[in-house]
């Protein structure tokens, strides 16, 4: 059954301005390298409040709930596009870079350079053309949303277009990602894409656990670890119903409560899920990364003709967010 829509005259007669109950909101960050960064900034007035970057592929920056940061952040911050080129540093300007809850990754390229790309392509850090953003009342599900296009191309060669959505219910706690990408070129082209969706402390604490359609997958150490080594596995995404459900479960800890974060992904598309353990003192992060290419030992990505995309072809990744609190014993 649908939900029914709000009647938003009672609402109306209740507040000053609705966006008091639920609102996303233009902002532009000023200081340092993220000076000049345009952001959408989501509060769905149920606990979850999250960023998104139009600066940055209109990808996932902080992420919170309950008050309770949940995405890592990187020293570099959310530094403005161009600050650091994605073919800086031998190819690894990605690393000077890359923070936040999600870095796209693509849409050519994913995984450690090769034939030209830097790592992961260079999709990640590439602005956004905003085409709507708001909050729909009157809609059966009313919710908060966002919608851009971004160019991956390069004339006369390669020419991506990636169209995504967001969305997250008023008054709940989850984010709806729809991205659809569309070979703009004359060519078939390999398209492999890569979600870097990075969790860090206070969500990532000691006692937490991480598991995949209820297999466990790693526990964290208790603190982080200087002689940890960052560690990349890449596996076939278990599915049921056709989705992946990868889930990071939290205890309780000091005022904090027990919190469980679920990443969702269509595993039609997204056939493979890879985690980076980075338990690093100054790191201290998983990396869940839905992709549609398998890893190789080198740390590239695996060719696979199913990733090709014809001319004029398109192709929709799916991907879902929930945060709940949690008893844990």
């Amino acid at each position: 059954m649908s939900p029914s829509p709000v009647d938003v005259t009672e609402i109306w007669a209740r507040t000053g301005d609705i966006r008091q109950l639920a609102s996303l909101r233009r902002i532009t960050l000023e200081d340092g390298a993220e000076a000049g960064v345009r952001a959408l900034a989501f509060d769905t007035g149920g606990g979850l409040a999250f960023w998104a970057l139009e600066g940055r592929a209109l990808d996932l920056a902080t992420l919170s709930w309950l008050g309770l940061n949940c995405a890592w952040q990187g020293p570099g911050g959310f530094a403005r596009p161009g600050l650091h080129p994605a073919e800086s540093d031998q190819g690894q300007g990605f690393r000077r870079a890359y923070s936040g809850l999600l870095v796209t990754c693509g849409l050519g390229h994913t995984r450690q350079p090769k034939d030209g790309y830097p790592l992961h392509g260079r999709l990640p850090f590439t602005p956004a053309r905003l085409i709507a953003a708001g909050e729909d009342w009157s809609a059966p599900e009313p919710c908060l949303y966002a919608e851009a296009e971004v160019v991956d191309a390069i004339a006369g060669g390669e020419n991506w277009l990636l169209r995504r959505r967001i969305e997250a219910p008023i008054g709940g706690s989850t984010i709806r990602l729809t991205d659809t990408v569309t070979n703009r070129s004359r060519e078939t082209r390999p398209q492999p894409i890569l979600y870097h969706f990075n969790l860090g402390y206070p969500l990532l604490r000691p006692g937490c656990s991480f598991d995949c359609n209820g297999t466990g997958l790693l526990r964290p150490p208790a603190e982080p670890d200087p002689d940890a080594k960052p560690r990349v596995t890449c596996r076939p995404a278990p599915s049921d119903d056709g989705w992946a459900r990868c889930s990071l479960a939290a205890p309780p800890m000091d005022n904090w409560p027990g919190i469980r974060l679920e990443l969702a992904f269509a595993t039609d598309t997204l056939p493979f899920l890879q985690v980076l353990e980075d338990f690093r003192a100054g790191m201290n992060l998983i990396g869940v990364e839905p992709a549609n290419t398998d890893r190789s030992s080198d740390g590239r990505s695996v060719p696979d003709p199913s990733a090709d995309l014809d001319p004029g072809a398109s192709r929709q990744y799916r991907v879902t967010f929930k945060l709940e609190t949690v008893t844990m014993t």
